[in-house]
């Protein structure tokens, strides 16, 4: 009976360290990236943002875009003239492009095959469990910033680093449709302050 024991333990051991691999790298991948944007301590979890957008496929003419302003404790709050929007499913994307996402227990995290990307090989992961569908993560393989995010239909590309009280982040992104790779939303951060907790007369 020690036989087939021993060779079961074996079998066992080897499956988990397969299993291992990937989550290992994945896990150094997102402690990098994290760490590229001011560390988990200075990430945006809440913030006050001031942004313009326009929907179609050219870029944002500030004279014509649309202008607003919102308070955001993503994924669960995005609060727009004081109320908060309810059932917006862009409240994960704001989770995930902040990385907050990365820290969440919760969040399953898996390494991915990287795409071309600014002429580059993009470093990628993953994220299920708390995200539905599953939602992709392309970073740069040398700043390890984030470059692209893949979710429901849409790609994201990311651009215009800038950084506030020590937490990193893009200012300009362009959404396009994945089946075609056309763009048709683009979006620009002008202000943004970083909040250690939403305003008390925000509904919860």
């Amino acid at each position: 009976m020690r036989l087939p024991l021993l060779f079961l333990t074996l079998l066992t051991a080897s499956t988990v360290i397969l299993q291992a691999g990937p989550s290992e790298e994945a896990g150094s991948l997102t402690a990098k990236a994290v760490a590229a944007a001011g560390g988990e301590a200075k990430l945006l979890r809440v913030f006050r943002m001031k942004e313009r957008y326009r929907s179609g496929p050219s870029a944002i003419d500030p004279e014509t875009a649309s202008v607003r302003e919102s308070i955001l404790e993503a994924p669960r709050y995005w609060w727009l003239n004081g109320k908060d929007r309810d059932g917006e499913p862009a409240k994960f994307d704001v989770w995930a492009w902040t990385l907050v996402a990365l820290t969440d227990p919760r969040t399953v995290i898996e390494s991915l095959p990287g795409l071309q990307e600014n002429g580059k090989g993009t470093l990628a992961v993953r994220l299920t469990g708390t995200i539905d569908p599953a939602l992709d993560l392309h970073f740069d393989p040398t700043t390890y910033r984030l470059v692209r995010m893949d979710w429901r239909n849409d790609i994201y590309r990311f651009s215009d680093w800038r950084e506030v009280d020590g937490a990193g982040y893009h200012a300009k992104t362009v959404m396009h449709k994945r089946k075609t790779n056309e763009p048709w939303f683009h979006h620009e951060i002008l202000e943004l302050e970083p909040l250690a907790a939403a305003p008390a007369n925000l509904p919860r």
